[in-house]
């Protein structure tokens, strides 16, 4: 029997997303995503680092993963409401032509567009009416995810990269951890407000308990915020 994953370990894991009928629509492996017409150039094909538990993949495969064993293979199958939840009707809603014309932008059915920083995609243009459809796009589908824990992270620095990395999708090799008798030093290429640096101190703590304390500092600027 492997090693078993528990709450608020740190971990790595690849993982694709499938519709019902088959059809790809996210993944870790850069084979697989260019098998399926989903590579991007930008995109790092990696195993996520997460924390279990915190909700740092998609919540409902979050949910999955304590109990089950490092380097086996699990499929499982989320309905609609654990995956990118049902679809809501008060998220379809008319926007006026109006507003398009502000931005200089001619409606047509299909174009995803931002509203007050918020995505939609025109799914019907009647008169002078756009109906914009607000739901995530694979809301009210029920999924299925292939997924196999790679292994545990255990050195106390490299959670804390994962822990920046993940969250503020900052490049790992742009993070630099120093540790010291229980002392956490951070440099990141970000300044966070005191306030807010606070607070991440507190949750790095919480999850890296190795860590007592912990200093975050803007690599450029060398101003500690903690």
């Amino acid at each position: 029997m492997g090693e078993i994953v528990y709450h608020h370990d740190f971990i790595e894991i690849d993982y694709t997303g499938k519709l019902l009928d088959g059809m790809v629509f996210d993944t870790t492996d850069e084979s697989i995503a260019k098998k399926n017409n989903l590579h991007s150039e930008k995109a790092v094909y990696t195993p996520s680092a997460i924390c279990v538990g915190e909700k740092q993949i998609l919540p409902g495969l979050d949910e999955q993963l304590e109990g089950k064993e490092i380097g086996k293979h699990y499929t499982v199958k989320l309905q609609s409401e654990k995956a990118f939840g049902k679809r809501d009707i008060k998220k379809m809603r008319i926007v006026s032509m109006s507003t398009f014309k502000e931005h200089d932008v001619q409606p047509q059915s299909g174009l995803q567009i931002d509203v007050d920083g918020e995505l939609g995609i025109i799914a019907r243009i009647s008169g002078g009416r756009i109906i914009v459809n607000f739901n995530h796009p694979l809301a009210g589908k029920e999924v299925t995810y292939e997924f196999v824990m790679r292994r545990k992270i255990t050195e106390t620095a490299e959670k804390i990269t994962a822990f920046f990395h993940t969250l503020f999708k900052i490049p790992q090799e742009q993070i630099t951890v120093e540790i010291k008798e229980g002392q956490a030093a951070v440099k990141i290429p970000v300044a966070f407000p005191h306030e807010i640096a606070e607070a991440i101190g507190k949750k790095v703590t919480e999850l890296v308990t190795e860590v007592k304390s912990i200093e975050i500092k803007a690599a450029k600027e060398e101003k500690t915020s903690s």
